[in-house]
């Protein structure tokens, strides 16, 4: 059983690099996928963000590259494949803060930034390099980055890559570092496109391992919702919550419409906020992200498309302003609390046709969402309650029926 990093047998460099980022014992990602990578496994995991997958394979990958030290100056061992340039560069500085240590050279390869800065970076050492797979593919096309050295093939958020149609691509890849002798492949979920949207040869008999987050990680998470009478009733909770109780807040929204209304209420009432969303250019969606980050704004508007793998430190509460349209999304949208083991929270703001949402999300989490209010902002309708079809009755009644049109059918 695996309840310390120092039962991973890990060089004390890394031990002590893990210690410095305040990771204090593995996830259940990292329990299962370190071992089976230091193993020689091909890895197929789903993961979902906020479970601590980058440390999964990135720790895995670091103490390979020390276990088999290289003999000469060289391309790169390590290829690790994401789909956005922003992921790219969290990956990537997650990576040197673990390999501190180490003399290990770690770089990002990825669109919008000149060959003339890749060009020297493709002149020296690297051991692990970072990646998006369109702007690689070019270099690669160019005959400018050399796949034969690579041993490790990580693709993080496969399924995201198949969503923005990288899956040709990577297919490609694949077959450029075809003497790799291990691939790691994590994905939020592993249905359907998850994994099917490559080619079957891709990984060769792996470990799975599926990560939902645990009961105990998510416990840190505390969660409960708000009746709102109306749209109205449901602004002035907001206002109350995110000037009042939160520090950090993500606000998620169904859809960009749904976005741009709430930010001219929060402009209104002189919130300042940033926000995220689907089809933004490159630099404003940075920009954004950065100012969160730097704290000139503690309030995040995001669409789900927007929102995923991005790691925000220290967000205080997750607000679901709209509820999302499946569970697994409800977790997605919190996990973005309570990360690295901190604590957070996670409330949503619910109207009565919302109801059915929140109890499918409780059934599917298997907790219990309490109710809380806000004194002066009581709910005046009461709790809507929905009738659960009650599929024994309903078949009895399908069968009445059709007994007594087969017995009005015989008296004709």
């Amino acid at each position: 059983m695996i309840r310390t990093f120092a039962d991973l047998e890990l060089d004390q460099n890394l031990l002590e690099a893990i210690e410095e980022m305040g990771f204090d014992r593995p996830t259940q990602i990292q329990a299962e996928a370190i071992p089976q990578a230091l193993d020689g496994k091909d890895i197929l995991a789903s993961a979902p963000t906020g479970t601590g997958k980058t440390a999964a394979f990135v720790i895995p990958a670091l103490q390979y590259l020390q276990d088999f030290p290289r003999k000469k100056a060289g391309p790169a061992r390590v290829l690790i494949l994401t789909p956005t340039r922003e992921l790219a560069m969290q990956v990537a500085d997650q990576a040197r803060a673990l390999a501190k240590n180490t003399k290990l050279n770690i770089f990002t390869i990825t669109g919008g930034v000149q060959y003339q800065e890749h060009a020297g970076i493709l002149a020296t050492t690297q051991d692990i390099v970072v990646a998006t797979p369109g702007r690689l593919m070019e270099y690669i096309e160019a005959e400018r980055f050399d796949c034969r050295a690579i041993e490790w093939l990580i693709l993080d958020e496969a399924d995201r890559m198949l969503d923005m149609g990288f899956g040709p691509t990577v297919d490609r890849l694949s077959a450029e570092c075809r003497w790799r002798k291990q691939t790691l492949l994590f994905s939020a979920t592993l249905e359907g496109r998850g994994v099917e949207g490559f080619t079957a040869d891709l990984l060769k008999e792996p470990a799975e391992i599926d990560a939902e987050p645990s009961r105990r990680e998510r416990k840190k998470i505390t969660q409960w919702y708000h009746r709102a009478d109306d749209m109205e009733h449901k602004l002035a909770l907001l206002k109350v919550i995110i000037t009042e109780q939160a520090e950090r807040s993500i606000i998620f929204l169904k859809t960009r419409e749904r976005l741009a209304d709430l930010r001219v209420e929060l402009e209104k009432a002189q919130i300042p906020c940033g926000w995220i969303q689907g089809e933004m250019p490159q630099d404003r969606r940075n920009n954004a992200i950065a100012r969160f980050r730097d704290g000139s704004v503690n309030v995040l508007l995001a669409t789900d498309v927007a929102a995923r793998g991005i790691d925000l430190p220290d967000v205080s509460h997750v607000i679901n302003f709209d509820m999302p349209r499946t569970a697994d999304v409800y977790l997605h949208r919190i996990g973005r609390t309570a990360r690295a083991g901190k604590k957070g929270n996670a409330l949503s703001l619910v109207e009565a046709h919302d109801q059915p949402m929140l109890d499918r999300v409780a059934r599917y989490t298997k907790e219990d969402i309490k109710e809380r209010f806000i004194k002066e902002l009581r709910p005046k309708h009461k709790k809507p309650v929905f009738k659960k079809k009650n599929k024994k009755k309903d078949d009895k009644k399908k069968t009445a029926v059709k007994g007594k049109k087969k017995t009005a059918k015989k008296k004709k």
